[in-house]
C-alpha cells in the first residue's frame, strides 16, 4: 500500500510517498480501506511547524478520511466488513472536556488516513451518513465537528438568534449550514462580492465584505439593531473585533488565528459580558450527533475542487495557495 508522509515545519516539500505492507487489525481494530480524504487548516499548521500538539516524526499526513470496511479483529463488535466509515480525529476523546491525557490525534501523534489503507480501534470510528459520497463525508472530521461544537456546546445555540461566521473557509461554511439548520438568523463575512453571492446561496442572511467595510463590528450592531449577535465563529482571531459585534452576555467561539491573532482587549472583553470559548475541534458525542442531524436533513458539504490521490501534493499546493470556496477534497 501507498502513503503520504510529512515532517512537521518541514513544508510542502516534506511530502513524501512511502510504500507499506497493508496492516492487520488486532483484537479490537478494524482495517479500513480509504476511499477520500479532505484538507484542514491543521495540515498547513503542522507543515508550518505552528501546530500546537505533538507531531511524530515522519507520520502519515492527515486527520480526516473516510473509507470502507474490509477486515476486523477477533473482538469487534460496533462495525462490520462492508461498513462505511470516518476516523475520529481524537481517536480517545469520548466527550466532557478536553484534556492532554486525550489529546493524540490522528494525522499528528497518529498516523493519519492519506493512506489507502489504515487500522483503527472501533471505539475511534463513526458511521457515514447514508446519502453522503466517501467525497462529502471526508469533510466532516475536522472542521465540521469544530462548526458544530463551536455553535451547540457551551451556551449552545438556541433558534431565533443571531450568528456570525467569519470568512468562506471550511469550519465558516459548515458554521453557515448548521446554524440555519439549527434556525439561527446568519451574518457573514466574505472577501469578495463573488463570494458573498455564494453565501447568500447558501442561506447566509447577510453579508458584509470586508474588504469594502473594514469596521464589520459596526455594520453586525447596525444589522442586528444595535443589539450585536448571539454567537460568533471566530477562525481568524479578531478577538476584539468579534467582542465589539456580539451581544452583551453573548459567546464568540475562538476556532483559529489563521496565522496570527490580535492581542484581547481585557477591558473590552470584561465590560461587554462576552463569553471567549477556545475550542480544540470536537469529541465523539459531538461527531455523532453532528451525523444524525446531517442524516436527518440531507444536508451536503461544500466541496471546491477533487484531486486523485496521485495528485496530492498538486492538492496540498492548491490548498496552500487559498482562495477557493470549501473542502479541498482528494479521492482514491
Amino acid at each position: 500500500m501507498k502513503s503520504y508522509h510529512l515532517t512537521y515545519g518541514g513544508g510542502l516539500e516534506s511530502l513524501r510517498l512511502r510504500e507499506h505492507p497493508v496492516p492487520e487489525p488486532g483484537p479490537t481494530e478494524v482495517l479500513v480501506k480509504i476511499r477520500a480524504n479532505s484538507l484542514s487548516a491543521r495540515e498547513l499548521n503542522i507543515l508550518e511547524g505552528r501546530y500546537p500538539l505533538p507531531v511524530a516524526d515522519d507520520i502519515i499526513a492527515a486527520s480526516d478520511g473516510a473509507g470502507e470496511v474490509v477486515g476486523i479483529g477477533a473482538d469487534v463488535d460496533r462495525f462490520a466488513v462492508g461498513d462505511r466509515v470516518l476516523g475520529v480525529v481524537f481517536p480517545r476523546w469520548f466527550d466532557g472536556r478536553f484534556d492532554l491525557a486525550r489529546a493524540d490525534q490522528l494525522g499528528g501523534s497518529l498516523d493519519g488516513l492519506l493512506t489507502e489503507y489504515a487500522v483503527l480501534d472501533q471505539e475511534g470510528l463513526v458511521s457515514i451518513p447514508s446519502h453522503l459520497s466517501y467525497e462529502e463525508a471526508a469533510t466532516l472530521p475536522c472542521a465540521a465537528v469544530t462548526a458544530w461544537n463551536a455553535l451547540t456546546d457551551g451556551q449552545g445555540l438556541l433558534p431565533g438568534e443571531h450568528v456570525l461566521t467569519l470568512g468562506t473557509g471550511g469550519v465558516s461554511l459548515f458554521a453557515l449550514q448548521f446554524a440555519k439548520l439549527l434556525g439561527a438568523h446568519v451574518i457573514s463575512t466574505a472577501g469578495s462580492d463573488e463570494k458573498a453571492a455564494r453565501l447568500v446561496e447558501l442561506g447566509a442572511d447577510a453579508v458584509i465584505n470586508r474588504r469594502t467595510t473594514p469596521d464589520w463590528a459596526k455594520q453586525v450592531r447596525e444589522l442586528t439593531d444595535g443589539r450585536g449577535v448571539d454567537h460568533v465563529v471566530d477562525v481568524a482571531g479578531a478577538l476584539n473585533e468579534s467582542t465589539r459585534a456580539t451581544a452583551t452576555g453573548g459567546e464568540v467561539a475562538f476556532v483559529g488565528s489563521l496565522g496570527g491573532a490580535d492581542p484581547i482587549d481585557a477591558r473590552l472583553l470584561f465590560t461587554s459580558s462576552v463569553t471567549l470559548r477556545p475550542i480544540a475541534l470536537g469529541h465523539r458525542a459531538h461527531f455523532l450527533a453532528m451525523n444524525e442531524a446531517i442524516a436527518a436533513s440531507g444536508l451536503r458539504p461544500v466541496i471546491d475542487r477533487v484531486f486523485p490521490f496521485d495528485r496530492t501534493p498538486e492538492a496540498f499546493r492548491y490548498y496552500w495557495d487559498g482562495g477557493g470556496f470549501g473542502k479541498v477534497v482528494i479521492t482514491h
